[in-house]
């Protein structure tokens, strides 16, 4: 249903396609594409569309690597119309920073599971105490139960702040802890783009931790995101109605197809980065090749593998869960 009308703001385009996706696994290790369940009705995209988060993006002005908030704005991880992440750090004064926001959609018959990444130039400080480095990409994974309905119900989610996982349930949600507590409630809000309700997140200044809203939210200046489908630039460091678009992370060309690209990746599911320009003035060093793609999440203390968040959430899910319902761990298609 329509939602109600927006101001629009200015909205940038990126090198990314916008595409869909899917995946194939069985039992607790991932095994090749299957034919074995058909997909739903519902496309990948308009899923993940339908669970996008409204995201709440604290912003800090302080010191000179802040560039006056725009480090605290979501982008594109080609913002600056090249595959080269290491000139990120120095090319994010001087690029708009259209939001933009990275998902992946695996499918089983019993379940959705939707992973998305928002990506920064910066993790950036203002405190000889800390690290900076060049991009940073964090996230959150939503799981929702196919109850006959077109999009399902909210189940749980995921997020990743720096190295580690913090697992949270929507109100009235069937699902318990299971390996992992259960480390607070996933709010949930209206969205001015469509009327519907989605799961709420919130991401620190500087360092960008992900978390639901309330393990972090806005505090001072901030950016308010809607997936609204434009990647608008916002107006000012405390903008509370910007629209971000989505980006499938398979699409043609996307960042899964770059993933062996040298200039934009360190290492497998690291992203490339060094100490060039300011990068490390804010702080006490600069590291490199720092931020992770989701197939190179990892909260290490944990018992699923290295990137499982992304390639075999359905397997994540039920080790951190309880979950009361049959789960079908045999994906649709499987493009990692």
């Amino acid at each position: 249903m329509p939602g109600p009308a927006r101001t629009l703001k200015t909205a940038v385009g990126t090198t990314a396609a916008v595409v869909a996706l899917g995946i194939a696994a069985a039992g607790s290790a991932i095994a090749g594409p299957t034919t074995a369940v058909t997909p739903s009705a519902v496309s990948n995209a308009d899923v993940a569309q339908r669970w996008a988060p409204i995201h709440y993006q604290d912003v800090d002005q302080t010191g000179t690597n802040a560039l006056g908030g725009r480090s605290d704005y979501i982008a594109a991880y080609d913002f600056d119309g090249d595959l080269d992440a290491r000139n990120n750090w120095d090319n994010t004064g001087s690029h708009p920073l259209a939001a933009t926001a990275y998902y992946s959609v695996l499918e089983t018959s019993s379940h959705w599971f939707v992973t998305y990444m928002f990506f920064h130039p910066r993790d950036w400080s203002d405190s000889i105490f800390d690290t900076e480095h060049e991009n940073d990409a964090e996230g959150v994974m939503v799981a929702v139960q196919k109850d006959g309905s077109a999009y399902g119900v909210l189940r749980a989610a995921v997020t990743v702040a720096h190295t580690n996982f913090f697992s949270y349930t929507p109100s009235g949600s069937t699902w318990g802890a299971g390996a992992e507590n259960i480390d607070g409630t996933l709010p949930t809000a209206t969205s001015l783009s469509d009327g519907l309700a989605h799961p709420v997140t919130a991401q620190e200044a500087k360092g960008h931790g992900l978390k639901a809203r309330g393990g972090y939210d806005i505090v001072g200046d901030g950016v308010v995101y809607y997936p609204a489908g434009r990647a608008e630039v916002p107006e000012h460091p405390d903008d509370r109605d910007v629209s971000y678009r989505l980006v499938d992370v398979q699409a043609s060309g996307g960042l899964w197809a770059q993933r062996a690209n040298t200039q934009l990746f360190a290492s497998h599911g690291t992203f490339a980065g060094d100490g060039s320009g300011s990068c490390g003035d804010g702080g006490i060093s600069c590291s490199q090749n720092s931020a992770n793609a989701p197939w190179g999440w990892d909260d290490g203390d944990d018992a699923p593998a290295r990137g499982a968040l992304a390639t075999d959430p359905a397997g994540l899910a039920a080790n951190y869960f309880r979950i009361p319902e049959p789960l079908d761990r045999t994906y649709v298609n499987y493009p990692y």
